[in-house]
């Protein structure tokens, strides 16, 4: 069976940390309880011997990661809460309700988009394997929003190539915090992940082309309604260009959008609104949007008064 290995040496400024806090800050995609999961179920090993949760690591130690390998989770078809807005013999587009995960990753095999899409839909593209049926690109997980979903292997890659060649149109809706100055504007850098903080990314000189364009909507005492137009997709391209300009999304614990002088928020305040894209198989142009979610205009209502 294919595995994945990892191995990490102690160094002296990381000793006497609990193992699993140790290993929660070099696994970032892997909550603490699955790491506790895997310590006592021998799949972690320090020096070569099994250990316990609570062990304080000490310089030199050597810890052995093994994990099975994504494509042997079997995805078991189940009810997730989603929308189909649109669905023909080849593509659907759905609205991703915030708090789902489209696909697995660690830490994430249960309560994800691609069982309700398996359970819904017919047909997917098998070009991302048992894992990644029909997923053509992503929506983080408190992300809500509109999503193109292949439905054949054919009309996954002409999708693939029209999102490389930037021929499809994504708006997304963002409350973020502050009175944002300019009413439009082109926020240019480029990502990548973070140096220290892995689970992160950051604008670095070393990373790669980002282009984002918004359009101010509305301002309130300490908020702006954006509406924004991502040129390329970088992973969370969209937080991290708002933070770098000092305006974060709101309810973003990891870009700075929790704030205490506003009323916080349960969620992440991003909301993919409309795609615009040419159908792989008729050449039709497409247009769809997914309205405002009840949990955005409620807090929107609750920030206008």
């Amino acid at each position: 069976m294919n595995q994945r290995e990892y191995i990490f040496k102690v160094y002296p400024e990381e000793e006497n940390q609990r193992l699993d806090q140790f290993l929660k800050k070099k696994l970032v995609d892997i909550s603490r309880n699955k790491i506790k999961e895997l310590v006592k179920k021998n799949f972690i090993l320090v020096n070569l011997k099994y250990s316990k949760p609570s062990y304080k690591v000490k310089k030199g130690d050597l810890i052995q990661i093994i994990l099975p390998s994504e494509e042997k989770i079997e995805i078991i078809p189940k009810e997730v809460p989603f929308e189909i807005i649109y669905e023909d013999e080849d593509i659907a587009v759905i609205n991703k309700p915030s708090g789902i995960v489209v696909h697995p990753g660690p830490g994430h095999y249960d309560n994800i988009l691609v069982q309700g899409l398996l359970l819904k839909l017919k047909n997917l593209s098998t070009i991302g394997g048992k894992i990644r049926p029909g997923i053509v690109h992503r929506l983080d997980k408190e992300t809500s929003g509109i999503m193109i979903v292949a439905k054949n292997d054919f009309s996954h890659k002409k999708l693939a190539l029209d999102f490389k060649e930037r021929k499809i149109e994504k708006i997304y809706l963002a409350l973020v915090y502050g009175k944002v100055s300019f009413k439009e504007g082109k926020i240019e850098t480029y990502i990548g992940r973070h140096p220290v903080n892995r689970k992160k990314m950051a604008v670095l000189k070393e990373g790669k082309l980002a282009i984002t364009f918004y359009q101010v909507l509305e301002i309130f005492k300490k908020v702006s309604l954006v509406s924004i137009k991502p040129l390329t997709g970088r992973t969370h391209q969209i937080r991290v260009h708002f933070s770098h300009i000092g305006h974060p999304i709101l309810g973003d614990p990891i870009y700075g959008g929790i704030k205490h002088d506003i009323p916080r928020p349960t969620r992440l305040m991003l909301h993919s609104y409309k795609i615009s894209f040419i159908h792989p198989k008729t050449l039709q142009k497409l247009e769809f949007i997914a309205p405002l979610p009840k949990d955005f205009k409620n807090y929107l209502e609750i920030i206008k008064n």
